[in-house]
């Protein structure tokens, strides 16, 4: 394969960029990458706010990207900090905690895209992770035990009963 830029000679080095959902190729010989300032036009940006802005839906990480969202930067400002969405976007990191009351609808979703949800359910270390989730499980059994007993259903109280009080042996 020819280089793309100079059409003299053979491509060596291979470029490909995803911009915006589109696979952008190149293929160039080694002079033209090196005269392309090693990377040159094709390289990424490898700075913190466009890493951020690009993972986060709000540029394509080039530096001076737009928000996709337009019309944030005048109208969503932090009362208490004056941090602004486009400063949000430059940085990545919010300014203060009420940050997240002002942003807190246009952070939603990109929260739950970085971590599969909204709600904050933290790690468990491994060796401790059975005995919480019985203590769980036991908790969750006593909320139905005490619905069984309030519709006066004994029989499926005495059926949930007894699943609490062998799960409170295993632990022991």
């Amino acid at each position: 394969m020819q280089c793309q830029v100079c059409n003299q000679r053979a491509a060596t080095v291979h470029f490909t960029r995803i911009v915006n959902n589109q696979k952008v190729e190149m293929y160039l010989c080694e002079q033209c990458a090196r005269e392309k300032g090693a990377y040159g036009e094709f390289a990424i940006p490898l700075g913190v706010g466009n890493f951020f802005a690009s993972f986060l839906g709000f540029g394509d990480g080039s530096s001076g990207s737009k928000p996709y969202i337009k019309g944030f930067k005048d109208v969503l400002k932090c009362n208490k900090c004056g941090m602004t969405i486009e400063e949000f976007q430059g940085t990545g990191k919010l300014g203060c905690s009420a940050c997240y009351d002002t942003f807190g609808e246009n952070l939603k979703p990109l929260i739950r895209r970085l971590h599969g949800s909204l709600e904050h359910t933290g790690k468990i270390p491994s060796r401790l992770s059975r005995g919480v989730s019985i203590t769980r499980e036991i908790a969750r059994l006593k909320e139905l035990l005490n619905k069984a007993i309030e519709r006066e259903e004994y029989e499926k109280a005495a059926e949930i009963r007894d699943k609490i009080k062998s799960l409170e042996v295993s632990m022991q």
